[in-house]
């Protein structure tokens, strides 16, 4: 049992070691994504909570930009949603991970499940290195407090401004969708479901009526269904 307990221990500090550089990646567009939550009108207290709660950067970016936009909110959580379909293949390919585990275990681990933490796991499993579970939270809960911190701290900085855009602010959008889709392209292979969802939702806003929300959330479901297809080809 204690031996089963440093193991545990052991592979947790693993994974917060391992991540501390990808967090720092993390903290920037956690920065920009606080600064134009406050846009939509969010407080520190109200962007911490949905960075609990929710936690999944890009969806949350894509749908507070659509909330800023005018959208609306069913717009904007749809268009989160289709974002972050790909949370579904990260965590089916953790299934013996969770297997067995209890059901606590198991919702925590698809919770904290992402990007980073997830190519971290196979990653080092790929080289040779013993990575688990606790190795997959450990990194996750290290980029949770992160997230949160840096996300908070923008939104109560930019409530302290009179007029974020008049300090070009509003750009931290764009330069937060640059920082994640530069950590989500990792081979070649990677610009195909981004290419395709590219395409389909520029396709379907210049030659539709299609609102650009729905546009958004149809070009992610459909890139997220070519990722699928493609990984098992």
């Amino acid at each position: 049992m204690i031996r089963n307990l440093s193991d545990q221990s052991q592979d947790f500090i693993a994974g917060v070691r391992d991540v501390t550089p990808l967090a720092f990646g993390v903290a920037i567009y956690g920065l920009a994504f606080g600064l134009l939550a406050a846009q939509a009108g969010m407080d520190g207290m109200q962007t911490g909570v949905m960075g609990a709660v929710v936690f999944a950067g890009s969806s949350q970016i894509v749908a507070v930009e659509r909330i800023v936009a005018g959208a609306g909110a069913y717009a904007a959580l749809i268009a989160g949603i289709a974002l972050n379909l790909r949370i579904f293949l990260i965590t089916a390919s953790l299934r013996s991970e969770f297997k067995e585990r209890p059901l606590w275990q198991m919702l925590l681990g698809v919770h904290l499940a992402g990007d980073e933490n997830w190519a971290l796991l196979h990653a080092k499993r790929a080289g040779g290195g013993k990575a688990g579970y606790w190795y997959l939270v450990g990194a996750g809960l290290c980029l949770m407090l992160v997230w949160l911190l840096t996300t908070v701290s923008g939104a109560s900085f930019a409530q302290a401004l009179p007029e974020p855009r008049a300090l070009g602010l509003d750009f931290a959008f764009a330069a937060a969708f640059i920082a994640i889709l530069r950590s989500l392209c990792r081979r070649a292979s990677d610009v195909l479901p981004w290419g395709f969802s590219i395409a389909a939702s520029a396709t379907l806003v210049l030659l539709t009526p299609i609102e650009p929300s729905w546009a958004l959330a149809l070009g992610g479901a459909l890139g997220a269904g070519v990722a699928g297809v493609w990984s098992h080809a």
